[in-house]
């Protein structure tokens, strides 16, 4: 799917799929997936690298990642974070990570937050390179805010994200990420907006959803309670190695998988 699907998806009603990925071989499996797309985000500097938080994100990490999903997918659409304060010093320093990300691979980019952030955005789409928006929670913004917590909850800070949903549509986005807002706000703001909303931790209402992979998969120990698990991965994984460690403690166990590996690789 390309940015056009995402449009058309929304028109007819039918939610968009993603999840993030940051790795070759997870990608090559979520390559052969009906997923709609991937998003390479800021948040393995948690995942991958067990940094705190994304602020700690730098462009060569993002390139890095951005690269090796792009070597492992064929036909989904690729979406890479811009990571902290890389969109924030100069116009020209922006087009070189937007640049730098682009020719990692990646069709689109995201960045989070309206204010300040118009006049780059359309900078950006003029010079043909789709973007993705995201506001509520932003947790590049994490400081600023607080900590990780819910978006909207008053008049003043709903009406605040109503005007950036209404300023990343005039710049330009073809989509926008609801992050960890009122279910009821962002079903508004998608009901508002010709274009796609993405939704996570902000209800069932909006045009799609995403999640980070390892927390669907169940590979961590953070449990979102929005994120549902659809799969016990870390329970699964350590009962295999542990099966690995029992059979090759087994005195038979070595000579056996020797035999297989020479029988199959004669001198």
């Amino acid at each position: 799917m390309n940015i056009h699907g995402f449009k058309q998806r929304k028109d007819a009603q039918q939610k968009i799929t993603l999840v993030t990925c940051y790795d070759f071989t997870l990608a090559r499996i979520l390559d052969q997936t009906a997923i709609d797309g991937i998003l390479v985000g800021d948040s393995a500097a948690m995942v991958i690298h067990g940094h705190p938080h994304t602020v700690t994100a730098s462009m060569d990490m993002m390139v890095m990642h951005t690269a090796a999903v792009a070597r492992g997918l064929t036909k989904k659409l690729l979406i890479a974070d811009l990571p902290f304060l890389s969109y924030r010093k100069s116009l020209a320093q922006t087009m070189d990570c937007v640049e730098r990300l682009v020719q990692a691979g990646a069709h689109a980019i995201k960045l989070e937050g309206a204010a300040g952030n118009a006049d780059c955005i359309r900078h950006i789409v003029e010079s043909g390179v789709p973007v993705m928006g995201h506001i509520g929670l932003t947790p590049q913004h994490v400081h600023q805010l607080g900590g990780y917590r819910i978006q909207g909850t008053d008049a003043s800070t709903q009406a605040f994200l109503r005007k950036e949903a209404d300023m990343l549509l005039e710049a330009g986005c073809f989509a926008i990420v609801l992050e960890c807002m009122p279910a009821d706000l962002a079903n508004e703001i998608t009901q508002r907006l010709p274009i796609p909303t993405i939704g996570i931790g902000a209800g069932s209402h909006t045009d799609g959803q995403i999640l980070v992979l390892y927390d669907l998969l169940g590979l961590t120990d953070f449990k979102p309670t929005f994120a549902k698990q659809y799969l016990q991965g870390a329970e699964l994984v350590q009962s295999a190695i542990d099966q690995y460690i029992a059979e090759v403690s087994q005195p038979e166990c070595p000579v056996s998988i020797m035999a297989r590996i020479d029988d199959e690789n004669p001198a």
